[in-house]
């Protein structure tokens, strides 16, 4: 029989059906079963997971109550592209718990939810441009791909074509260094004319915030009559049940949701005020001021009801104070482990997410981050695939979920240290 690398790389390029995980030949696998987190392939062997599904699972694979949910809708419909009561009771939830989402649209990823804010904000300002702060990834649209890893570090806010195939948004799209409010003030005031909207992660990847530096932008935008948007696929349920408006404190004009919101289904929400988001309305087609949104399986009920699963789970006393005490732990145990090696690096990261970064200076943007020894990185995120720890060896983002513990972490660190001894 056929190994199953040839069987990927000849379906697939690189070997890999979603993208991105850049893998050798020889290190690609099939996985066939996920439980909590841990992860089994086809050759039976297991792996720690510390991607979970790039963050999407934050509740854990195959989550009791989440199968349990998705067991007793399934027989009844799987998508009726239209109202239906798992979606309305979750937009509600949704509601309660979000200042910014007045009105709520569902659609099927975080990539559709940020390009409909970003329409929105066009739309209603009736101007072309978008700021963006540089590394961040804002889903597979343009403006996300679009200096997400420039390699030249051109002047700001000029951006850098990081995709192939994106020619026209160097005409609209600003970039800014994250956690430099008075470099962001001063893009955002020159150009407010144009300028229809600032769209941020809250916490960066994995680099959180300088104190007043949310609360700045939020300031500014107001000041320049410019909508701020928050980026809360990845921080929206994971930093707080209420996201990054919650563990922050600073309420954006637009939001989108993705990811962990799903409980490991396909899902995408934006939200807003009321007359932002009354330009989604359909009675409006053929005026001047309609924004035109549909989604096939935005909100079908078989999302919506794994997501009204994990929001119960969530919901669970104690479930984010261990989030972050478990994120503590990792990024402490692992420092430690660079410690006693003497190896120049640093953990950086808040609530369940840590990064790796191969250098002693201070992080707080993009470029000081690239600063890092990204050769080094990537032999680490390979040797530790190696030992059995699932993770995206392109990126050293690692994500904790509900389903970790110490002791999976406590393997995480031998492992690592193990790795680190190899790579040196």
């Amino acid at each position: 029989m056929e190994n199953i690398q040839n069987r990927a790389l000849k379906v697939f390029p690189a070997g890999t059906s979603n993208g991105e995980y850049g893998l050798t030949e020889e290190r690609i696998v099939v996985i066939e079963k996920g439980v909590g987190c841990h992860l089994w392939d086809t050759r039976g062997k297991e792996f720690l997971d510390f991607s979970m599904a790039w963050g999407s699972c934050l509740v854990g694979h195959a989550q009791p109550e989440v199968v349990e949910a998705v067991a007793s809708q399934a027989p009844n419909g799987s998508n009726f592209a239209y109202l239906n009561s798992h979606v309305l009771a979750l937009a509600e939830e949704i509601q309660r718990i979000s200042p910014a989402a007045e009105r709520i649209r569902f659609c099927a990823s975080g990539t559709e939810a940020t390009m409909y804010c970003l329409r929105l904000a066009r739309a209603l300002t009736n101007r072309p441009k978008i700021l963006k702060f540089e590394g961040a990834y804002h889903g597979a649209n343009e403006t996300g791909v679009t200096s997400l890893f420039p390699q030249q570090a051109p002047d700001y806010p000029r951006p850098e074509l990081t995709s192939a195939g994106t020619p026209a948004v160097s005409d609209y799209l600003l970039v800014a260094p994250y956690n430099n409010l008075a470099e962001a003030r001063r893009i955002i005031f020159e150009n407010k004319t144009e300028l229809a909207g600032v769209i941020v992660e809250p916490l960066q990847r994995c680099t959180p915030p300088k104190p007043g530096f949310l609360e700045g932008i939020r300031e500014t935008c107001t000041e320049a009559g410019v909508l701020l948007i928050f980026d809360e696929v990845v921080t929206g349920f994971r930093l707080a049940y209420g996201g990054a408006q919650e563990y922050y404190g600073v309420i954006p004009d637009l939001i989108a949701y993705g990811k962990a919101l799903g409980g490991g289904y396909p899902i995408g929400a934006f939200g807003g005020r009321v007359d932002i988001m009354e330009w989604t309305n359909e009675h409006r087609i053929g005026t001047d001021d309609y924004v035109w949104m549909a989604s096939t399986l935005g909100g079908n009920p078989i999302s919506t009801t794994a997501a009204n699963a994990a929001l119960t789970v969530f919901r669970q006393p104690g479930t984010y104070e261990n989030l972050h005490r478990l994120g503590a732990y990792l990024r402490d145990g692992m420092s430690k482990v660079l410690a006693l090696r003497q190896i120049n690096g640093q953990i950086i990261g808040d609530g369940p997410l840590a990064q790796v970064i191969f250098s002693a200076d201070p992080v707080f943007d993009y470029r000081s981050t690239k600063k890092g020894d990204s050769v080094k990185a990537r032999a680490l995120m390979l040797a530790l695939f190696d030992r059995g720890i699932f993770l995206n060896p392109m990126s050293t983002k690692l994500y904790i979920s509900i389903a970790h513990d110490e002791a999976v972490c406590d393997g995480m660190l031998d492992r690592f240290d193990d790795a680190l001894e190899e790579i040196a």
